[in-house]
């Protein structure tokens, strides 16, 4: 018989923190995984919010969806990169299989919903919204009962990339406190076959006070004023989820999931400037400062290859008759994205050991490949180096710090899992991946399974 389902997604959930160091610290999360299907699961490749929760509402792959980050090439000009919005998701989601039977859904903060479509029941959008003077909610009247509830609906924190701790930190607490009773508020109001939502607390937490919290980050001071912030946050978010749970009828299914998980970024590796010393990249024009990529001055006719940055680092080919000046022959693309990914691969860190570098073919990591993804998908340092593409950082190739504000996290490829009262067989699970996500909740739900979905069903 078909459950309703719940899901409370906690955006970089991290396996190490949430059933490890903070565990007594969460006794509700605990208590939950007594009863449960837990264990830690593996992400995607990127595991990245976007597309990573799309992946997971879906079952397909970031190539199948054609999204690979938060942004991604327009075409094949040197132009600037598009926004993931929900209209680059063509492939259902849960809440559209739902729809397509008239069962209702309540969708809150999903990355990748804005704007939102119309489903069969409600959605707040997620942190991508402009503003709450944006159209991010269905229907478009839910905004005002949203700003209502919440005194001031929070979309996200403000510029989390700051020094000013006080105030990102104050307001990483209120997101999560506030998303949470938005939440309590819509399971006790509505009526829906599946809740969703997902909570950028603990990201935000993590890429603002990493380095504060963990005596393994190369940066940590014992002592420090922000030492305890991790721990006071997880007990919060332990009585949020207290709390919702609360809300929600006897018969519902709980997962308690996360998109990746987080860990200590030991520093920022410059990816256009390698480029540069190995006579890839040329330029036109030397930078006088830091330089985003996009500002700068390239002689695309002497260029091979360009990187965008972020968590993982992407690798574009100038290739002959893709792009407007293309350097590359077609006939030798593979050549030659096989002697860049070895020299990457090769790469040391500072101190001449290797880093651990992985340089990786979309063909190679999905069955589908659409729209234009990056010819290579780098790890620098398994993500534990940010790849910098800003050229004219004057700090050669290794940099303590981000290109674009603070951040003392990077992204780690395991995150958390917790399916309970779902009939399942209480106890640890390995394995686990987060394209086992849809087909089990589909299972509960007492969906089909779509076709070419990825995953099996959590038993």
């Amino acid at each position: 018989m078909p459950q309703r389902v719940a899901l409370i997604g906690l955006d970089c959930g991290t396996p190490q923190l949430a059933f490890d160091r903070f565990a007594a610290d969460m006794p509700t999360l605990t208590r939950l995984r007594r009863d449960a299907a837990w264990g830690p699961m593996r992400s995607v490749v990127p595991p990245i919010t976007v597309p990573a929760w799309a992946c997971m509402m879906s079952g397909r792959t970031p190539g199948e969806l054609g999204v690979y980050g938060f942004r991604d090439r327009r075409d094949h000009d040197y132009g600037s990169l598009a926004f993931a919005s929900s209209d680059k998701f063509t492939l259902p989601r849960l809440w559209d299989a739902l729809s397509a039977e008239r069962r209702r859904s309540v969708v809150i903060g999903m990355p990748g919903t804005y704007p939102p479509a119309p489903i069969h029941g409600e959605m707040v959008s997620c942190f991508m919204a402009p503003s709450t003077d944006a159209d991010f909610t269905f229907p478009r009247e839910l905004r005002n009962e949203v700003q209502r509830i919440t005194g001031g609906y929070h979309l996200d924190v403000n510029d989390f990339r700051s020094p000013d701790l006080e105030r990102i930190s104050q307001q990483i607490f209120d997101m999560s406190e506030q998303r949470f009773a938005l939440a309590g508020h819509m399971a006790r109001t509505r009526d829906w076959d599946l809740f969703a939502f997902v909570d950028m607390g603990p990201d935000r937490l993590h890429h603002g006070f990493w380095r504060y919290c963990d005596p393994e980050h190369p940066r940590y001071e014992p002592g420090n004023r922000w030492e305890h912030v991790f721990r006071d946050y997880y007990r919060a978010l332990d009585r949020h989820l207290a709390a919702f749970l609360e809300t929600l009828p006897d018969d519902t299914a709980v997962l308690v999931v996360s998109d990746h998980g987080g860990q200590p970024m030991v520093g920022g590796f410059c990816v256009n400037e390698w480029l540069r010393r190995q006579g890839l990249l040329v330029l036109a024009e030397e930078p006088s400062g830091p330089t985003r990529m996009a500002d700068a001055k390239v002689d695309w006719s002497r260029t091979t290859a360009w990187a965008e940055g972020g968590y993982y680092g992407r690798i574009f080919l100038n290739v002959a008759g893709r792009e407007p000046q293309g350097t590359v022959p077609a006939r030798e693309l593979d050549a030659t994205l096989d002697q860049i990914a070895a020299a990457i691969e090769a790469i040391p860190g500072p101190d001449g050991l290797p880093m651990g570098n992985r340089a990786m073919r979309p063909a190679d990591v999905y069955p589908e490949v659409n729209a234009i993804p990056p010819d290579l998908i780098v790890y620098f340092g398994d993500l534990r180096w940010r790849a910098l593409a800003t050229l004219g950082l004057g700090r050669g190739l290794y940099s303590p710090d981000n290109d674009t504000g603070p951040d003392h996290a990077n992204h780690a490829e395991q995150g958390i899992f917790v399916l309970s009262g779902a009939g399942r067989t209480p106890g640890r699970r390995e394995g686990l991946s987060l394209y086992d996500v849809a087909p089990t909740l589909q299972d509960l739900l007492g969906l089909p399974r779509l076709a070419g979905q990825r995953g099996t069903v959590v038993g």
